[in-house]
């Protein structure tokens, strides 16, 4: 009984195994015949159609690679225009401070030098000032030595006392700058000197300074103080001059 259940079960095992086989077959007859027929009515075959796809993926995908490149082209010219802009704006504001620094810098030199200049001018002035005061007392000594003639001893030794202090200012004065002027025999000049006689002679041409009643002196270059002078003058104007006086006086 065993035995015979055995055969019966293998019988249908077997036949299981057949039919699935059928099945099998039947499936790939199907297939065959479902390609024979796409290719009979002028259907790609799927693998085909996946080609298609990719290279229509890998032209969008290039196309949006080109428009990306430019895109980032344009942004980048854009880009650097603003750049070589501002760098030009930069530039021109470079040039106008230079130009404001340099104006600044010409306008506090003349400053500089007027400040100089007219700090000089004024410690000049002061030392002209001050010197100025001083001249009538060296007139006075020189005056002093030209009249006073000691008679003895004693007047003789106040008069070294008071030349030696003479002396020593004189000697300040050379330090400070203080030079005589030497007018005599030379011809008369007003921006050095100041004619308050005139004396007819034949022995000097006209205008000849004759003698220097007050010193005048320098000042480095410059005229400290104008000397007084004695000019001379022709005869014949003072006889003339004489002769038209009597004729006024006369009428």
């Amino acid at each position: 009984m065993i035995d015979e259940d055995k055969q019966q079960n293998n019988t249908n095992q077997q036949s299981g195994e057949e039919s699935e086989e059928k099945q099998a077959m039947t499936s790939d007859s199907t297939a065959q015949i479902n390609v024979n027929a796409s290719q009979s009515e002028g259907t790609e075959p799927v693998a085909s159609q996946v080609d298609v796809s990719s290279d229509t993926a890998k032209q969008n995908q290039s196309n949006n690679v080109g428009a990306t490149v430019e895109d980032v082209s344009g942004e980048f010219a854009a880009k650097e225009a603003a750049f070589n802009q501002q760098i030009e704006s930069l530039k021109a504001q470079l040039e106008e401070r230079s130009t404001q620094y340099m104006r600044i810098a010409a306008d506090f030199e003349n400053y500089r030098k007027r400040n100089q200049k007219e700090k000089e001018d004024l410690e000049q002035q002061i030392k002209r000032n001050t010197i100025t005061e001083l001249l009538p007392i060296v007139d006075n000594f020189e005056r002093a030595r030209a009249q006073i003639k000691p008679q003895n001893d004693g007047e003789m030794t106040i008069h070294k006392s008071y030349q030696g202090v003479y002396k020593l200012l004189v000697d300040s004065l050379k330090r400070l700058g203080v030079s005589p002027m030497r007018p005599d025999g030379q011809s008369f000049d007003p921006n050095l000197h100041e004619a308050v006689l005139r004396e007819p002679t034949d022995e000097y041409p006209e205008g000849t300074v004759l003698e220097e009643l007050v010193r005048g002196y320098y000042l480095g270059d410059r005229v400290l103080r104008h000397a007084m002078v004695k000019v001379a003058a022709p005869k014949e104007d003072v006889s003339s001059n004489g002769e038209n006086q009597s004729s006024s006086a006369d009428s």
